[in-house]
């Protein structure tokens, strides 16, 4: 029996498009397609047949896929979804995933990949690719980056310099080993291992410039 999808594209070509590449992979099956989240909402109130997947466009109008996933999270919260979109912010990514959706496509994916997307989430639930990889690895970064304190932060603008440690600590009015210990604080909080790992994650931070 073919895994049924929906598809929720407020652009016609695409969609049409995108539904005849589902029914050409072996075991899918379009049953609907939605120009927005509003259409999917009113499909699924209308009490209509649960798919076993929802192929989610971000940006589309009256209801866009954020907005969606919302009212699925609440009201469908078991509802599968593979957002396919051009929507490539960190931010919006992570904002999907926490919402549960289950993996995040670039439109410009080969057939090939969104296949394998396919299959991934019907037997594992999951896919995860470099774009969600990249998304989360910035993401902890951007908390790692958050979670230092004000001296820590000051000496990693120090360790920026041409300074030695000595000279920081005389800097920062600190004893060498107070300015040992920010400086191991700083390499595990940052898994770095050495100075040039702490310049390289503040200059990829805009903590400090080259």
């Amino acid at each position: 029996m073919n895994k049924t999808i929906i598809i929720v594209d407020d652009h016609k070509l695409f969609a049409q498009s995108l539904q005849i590449l589902v029914n050409s992979f072996d075991g899918f099956e379009v049953i609907e397609v939605c120009k927005n989240g509003e259409e999917l909402v009113n499909y699924f109130q209308a009490g209509n047949m649960k798919p076993d997947l929802v192929l989610l466009d971000m940006r589309m109008p009256v209801m866009d896929g954020m907005a969606t996933m919302h009212w699925l999270k609440k009201n469908r919260p078991d509802q599968k979804v593979l957002t396919l979109t051009v929507d490539q912010e960190d931010e919006t990514i992570i904002k999907m995933l926490r919402l549960g959706c289950r993996g995040y496509l670039l439109k410009d994916i080969d057939p090939e990949e969104f296949e394998h997307a396919l299959n991934a989430i019907d037997r594992s639930g999951y896919y995860s690719n470099k774009t969600i990889s990249e998304a989360l690895s910035k993401e902890e970064q951007k908390q790692k980056y958050e979670e230092l304190t004000a001296r820590e932060m000051e000496f990693l603008n120090h360790a920026c310099s041409e300074l030695t440690y000595k000279a920081i600590a005389g800097e920062m009015n600190l004893s060498p080993k107070t300015v040992e210990n920010y400086r191991e604080s700083l390499f595990s909080k940052l898994r770095v291992k050495s100075r040039v790992g702490l310049v390289i994650f503040a200059i990829k931070e805009g903590i400090c410039e080259v």
